[in-house]
């Protein structure tokens, strides 16, 4: 059953359901409304930023506004002075600000004269540092609160960090299994899309759901923001990467196979990424890698989308479990869940791969600020052999104390300790422990 909640000085209507999940980011955002002048909510289109504001300001005096709709748009892009001091009495809440960007030099202007805490709340579907036209990026002024769709966590009503769990790995002595999974259920997972309004959607309704929303973000607003001369070339290259998901980018061949200018490619890639559509895990390298690779893998933000776009379904990924479809597909979910976590996690950690010219390599390396990492081996299948942590030994030795764990993440249900610091764990692990 759906209801409309409408709150006093609101003039847009947000939808509220019965099965609303609470976000994991949510006790964030609501500290820094109580001590950051401007919060900023970003994320893809779609993935509860609208709602998430209004769940922020319920219990507070606040005036709501969407400029998606005509009017308030209209009157911000009038007088944006104005329309940034129309609520000083509480929080001015604007959605989807990326359609108005000199409301930035608003904001700032506004925050500049009164720097109180909690004055405005503003949601974005774009990286607000890429719009054209936006000449302020409110440094010093504002904290950002990333959004995406939901975790695996989030759908089972927890909060969890998998990078707290891995750093502690060495001080536990014993870890339980998850015989709660098959094989199956992981595919599933990594085909579904965590947009929140397609939860109980069926099979016809996500596809035509997801058809409409790859054409409305690539046709209005990544054409809209980035400003790029071939517009049309967007869905191609958005189409490769799904089916290559966490695949290595090499640009020249990339640029061959969509018919993009190699030297234009980056803005390209720059035009997704600046609204969430796909993400860039950088290659890893420091003084003890000296002959790591630096290509960067690129992979779309929600693995369900890619599936979509790739034509790409569940049973032919069960079919084929050992190929590199499977696999990129089983990589980009993890580091979705893994991308989603930083938002709340303990730890403070960053998301990049490892290959040398050797041919060892580790799909996801996460280090923290001391420098200590944690390396994770992703396996679409249900056993682990000792060859699948060739990569994670070598750095552990190249690392030395440096080196917390090194994990190989599979579709078994078996948790194994494969010798000084190195465990197999189930896929699970990311969201049960």
């Amino acid at each position: 059953m759906q209801g409309w909640r409408i709150r006093n000085e609101t003039s847009s209507v947000v939808p509220v359901t019965e099965d609303f999940l609470p976000r994991n980011s949510a006790a964030l955002a609501a500290e820094t409304l109580s001590d950051t002048p401007v919060t900023v909510i970003t994320g893809a289109r779609q993935v509860g930023k609208s709602t998430l504001m209004q769940q922020l300001v319920r219990d507070r005096p606040a005036r709501v506004i969407s400029l998606d709709i005509e009017t308030d748009r209209d009157a911000a892009e009038r007088d944006p002075d104005g329309f940034a001091g129309q609520f000083p009495q509480g929080i001015l809440a604007i959605d989807e600000i990326q359609r108005v960007p000199k409301l930035l030099m608003a904001l700032k202007a506004s925050v500049d004269s009164d720097r109180r805490p909690g004055r405005f709340l503003v949601t974005g579907s774009a990286d607000l540092l890429s719009l054209r036209g936006a000449q302020e990026s409110l440094a010093g002024r504002a904290q950002t609160i990333p959004l995406e769709g939901l975790s695996r966590g989030e759908l089972a009503e927890r909060v969890e960090d998998f990078a707290a769990f891995a750093w502690n790995l060495p001080n536990l002595p014993v870890i339980p299994d998850c015989p709660g999974y098959t094989r199956r259920d992981y595919l599933e997972m990594t085909t579904s899309p965590a947009f929140p309004e397609l939860r109980s959607a069926s099979a016809r309704t996500r596809s035509r759901w997801l058809d409409n929303y790859a054409d409305r973000v690539l046709s209005r607003d990544t054409a809209d923001i980035s400003g790029i001369a071939y517009p049309d070339r967007l869905a191609p290259l958005l189409t490769l990467i799904s089916g290559r998901n966490c695949g290595e980018f090499v640009a020249a061949r990339v640029a061959r196979e969509v018919d993009i200018p190699e030297r234009s490619l980056p803005t390209y890639l720059k035009a997704l990424r600046s609204v969430y559509l796909v993400r860039v895990i950088p290659g890893w390298f420091n003084n003890v890698a000296d002959r790591a690779v630096s290509t960067s893998k690129v992979a779309v933000a929600d693995t369900g989308l890619a599936a979509h776009l790739a034509e790409v379904h569940v049973d032919g990924l069960e079919r084929n479990v050992s190929s590199t479809l499977t696999g990129g597909f089983v990589e980009g979910f993890v580091v979705g869940e893994l991308a989603k976590q930083q938002t709340w996690s303990a730890k403070t950690y960053s998301i990049s791969h490892y290959r040398d010219n050797h041919g060892r390599e580790v799909d996801l390396v996460l280090e923290n600020r001391s420098r200590e990492v944690v390396g994770v081996e992703v396996k679409a299948t249900t056993s682990v052999r000792s060859g699948d942590f060739r990569g994670l030994t070598h750095l552990r030795d190249r690392l030395g104390e440096r080196f917390v764990a090194g994990v190989v993440l599979h579709t078994g249900a078996r948790a194994v300790p494969f010798g000084d610091r190195l465990w197999a764990l189930p896929l699970a692990a990311l969201w049960e422990y």
